[in-house]
């Protein structure tokens, strides 16, 4: 009878198991509308659980970095490169290449396989037209068009430590006038700033809703959560040029499931996965997949050069002085 029970016991507990190994477990840092597009799809194709927590992609570093001696989680899906750049200095993720990544073109991944593009965005300005016609002033094209006092306390934009989409602007603004200059013409741009949010898609629906005049944000989301709702919003680029991120996703090291994590990165780069992106106006990294109609191509757009490796390992520094010199400087 004691035998029988143990091996009752042993089959429960094999079974528990393999049920287990089912569950993926995920970071991401996409928006908590759009994420669910591409979990539910691979659920459906793949039989794989998905549990998801949603972070800000800085706020998703710092969860990461805190539980690298015990990670919750086997995959960052979304956010920035230059984040994952940044914990990939850190040794917070592990390599993966597979035939699928060798899809992406090579300014669009890690060469040794620590992280890979799945979509890539401008930087941009969401202008409620109602309220620029209320203040008789014109949608901004310039970085400088933000510094005029029609439009002093009438800015949003995300922080630079809580949000990739914020520290992409940072890293824009260094790349374009270099680290001192940018820092300067921050410590204007920010006696114009209503309001930090902690994400960086927050400043749209701000303008959309005319408690902003302009939020700063990824040209997708503004196209997405703002004019595509139906928003009086006007999308706009600075004429200097503006900054770009490469979104990524990769496997962190130690996670629970790093199998099931790989078998989403090979589906998420397929076309099948890449078209899903459609609905949120992204441009897919596989150059097979389909782009909306709509949506804004890197090429319509002037872009400054940005150097991602450099960006991601000075991030740190980066927001260190951000915080000194901006938000504890005031």
């Amino acid at each position: 009878m004691r035998r029988f029970v143990s091996f009752g016991l042993i089959a429960l507990l094999v079974v528990l198991g393999l049920s287990a190994e089912r569950v993926l477990h995920m970071y991401t840092a996409l928006d908590e509308n759009e994420w669910p597009i591409y979990v539910k799809a691979f659920e459906q194709a793949t039989g794989i659980k998905v549990e998801v927590v949603r972070l800000s992609s800085g706020e998703l570093l710092a969860r990461v970095e805190a539980e690298s001696k015990n990670p919750r989680a086997s995959i960052w899906f979304g956010g920035p490169a230059v984040d994952q750049i940044a914990a990939k200095k850190k040794g917070l993720l592990a390599p993966y290449k597979s035939a699928m990544t060798e899809k992406v073109p090579e300014t669009l991944k890690d060469p040794e396989g620590y992280w890979v593009g799945i979509y890539f965005g401008a930087i941009g300005f969401a202008s409620n037209t109602e309220i620029l016609k209320k203040l008789n002033v014109d949608p901004p094209t310039s970085w400088y068009d933000l510094l005029k006092p029609e439009f002093k306390g009438k800015i949003t934009v995300a922080f630079p430590y809580t949000s990739g989409t914020a520290y992409t602007v940072l890293a824009s603004l260094v790349a374009l006038m270099g680290e001192d200059a940018a820092f300067d013409y921050w410590k204007k741009l920010d006696k114009q700033i209503q309001q930090y949010t902690k994400s960086g898609s927050a400043p749209v629906v701000q303008a959309g809703l005319g408690e902003a005049a302009v939020g700063i944000a990824f040209a997708h989301d503004i196209i997405a959560r703002g004019i595509a709702k139906g928003y009086p919003l006007v999308l706009t680029f600075p004429k200097e040029g503006t900054g770009y991120e490469i979104g990524a996703m990769s496997l962190i090291k130690g996670g629970p499931e790093p199998d099931l994590a790989a078998k989403f990165i090979d589906w998420m780069l397929s076309v099948e996965a890449q078209n899903l992106m459609k609905e949120w106006y992204r441009l897919p990294a596989n150059p097979q997949a389909e782009v909306a109609a709509g949506a804004i191509k890197l090429e319509e757009v002037k872009l400054v050069p940005m150097d991602f490796d450099y960006f991601g390992k000075e991030k740190d520094r980066l927001i260190e002085r951000w915080k000194e010199e901006i938000e504890y400087g005031r």
